[in-house]
C-alpha cells in the first residue's frame, strides 16, 4: 500500500485534505502539532478525526512556539473578529503565526522519511482564506524543492520522491465541504475556530468562523459545530 503523511490540525481543511489522502489508497502517518496554541480544543478533534480515518500512527508532537509569540494563537493579543467579509485575505492578520507552514511541513518531510512516505498532505488553500503567505502555491512548489535536495532519499534517487500535495490549493471553503462530504466526512468531528470558548464552543465571530459560517451557508447546510451563544 501507498504511504502518506498527513498534517492532521484537527480543523475542516486539514480533515478533508486527509480524506483525500485516504480516497487515492494511501495508508496514513497524521502528524498533530501542538504548538501550545490558544485553540488547543483542536487536538482533541484531530485525535477524533485520526481515529475515523483509521489512521496507521497518529503522532501529536508538542512544538512551544509561544515561545517566540508574535500571533494571538501564540501570544496575548486579541484574535480580530467581526472583519467585513469582503476584507477577509484582503491583508494578513495577527492570527497568521510565523514560519508555521515551514515550521509543519518540515516535521512532516522527517516523519515522510522514517515512515517510508512519497506524499505529504496538506490542506491549504489560495482561494478561500486568510490572507497567510504559507498558504500560496509558490511557497509549497518551493518547499517541494527543498524536500527532494535536503533529505536522504533525495539525494540517492535520480528523480524528486517526495510530493507535497495541496488537493484544496483551487478550491473555496464551500467546494472543500462539498468534496468532504462526498467522501464521507462528518464535519462534526472538526474544530475550526480561532478564539473558543473555555468549554470549547466555538466563538462564531473570528475569520475562522466565519469563513466556515458562510461556506456552509451557501450550500443550504447547517454547521453541524457548536457555537457559544449563537
Amino acid at each position: 500500500m501507498k504511504r502518506a503523511v498527513v498534517l492532521l490540525s484537527g480543523g475542516l481543511d486539514s480533515t478533508t485534505a486527509a480524506a483525500v489522502a485516504k480516497s487515492e489508497g494511501n495508508d496514513l502517518f497524521a502528524l498533530t502539532i501542538d504548538y501550545n496554541q490558544r485553540h488547543r480544543v483542536e487536538l482533541e478533534a484531530a485525535r477524533r478525526i485520526a481515529s475515523w480515518l483509521g489512521v496507521k500512527r497518529h503522532i501529536v508532537m508538542p512544538v512551544d512556539l509561544r515561545l517566540f509569540g508574535g500571533s494571538s494563537l501564540t501570544d496575548n493579543l486579541m484574535v480580530p473578529k467581526d472583519t467585513v467579509p469582503e476584507k477577509i485575505g484582503q491583508h494578513i492578520p495577527n492570527t497568521y503565526v510565523p514560519a508555521r507552514n515551514t515550521i509543519f511541513l518540515s516535521l512532516a518531510l522527517a516523519l515522510a522519511e522514517t515512515s517510508n512516505a512519497s506524499k505529504i498532505y496538506i490542506g491549504v488553500s489560495q482561494v478561500d482564506y486568510s490572507g497567510y503567505p504559507d498558504c500560496r502555491p509558490e511557497f509549497l512548489s518551493a518547499f517541494s524543492a527543498l524536500a527532494n535536495i535536503a533529505t536522504k532519499t533525495g539525494a540517492e534517487c535520480s528523480s524528486p520522491n517526495i510530493s507535497i500535495e495541496a488537493p484544496l490549493m483551487r478550491l473555496g471553503k464551500a467546494e472543500t465541504i462539498r468534496l468532504g462530504l462526498s467522501l464521507g466526512v462528518d464535519y462534526s468531528l472538526t474544530h475550526t475556530c480561532y478564539d473558543p470558548s473555555p468549554t470549547g464552543l466555538a466563538c462564531g465571530h473570528c475569520e475562522s468562523c466565519l469563513l466556515r459560517l458562510k461556506a456552509f451557508a451557501e450550500l443550504g447546510l447547517t454547521d453541524p459545530t457548536q457555537y457559544n451563544n449563537r
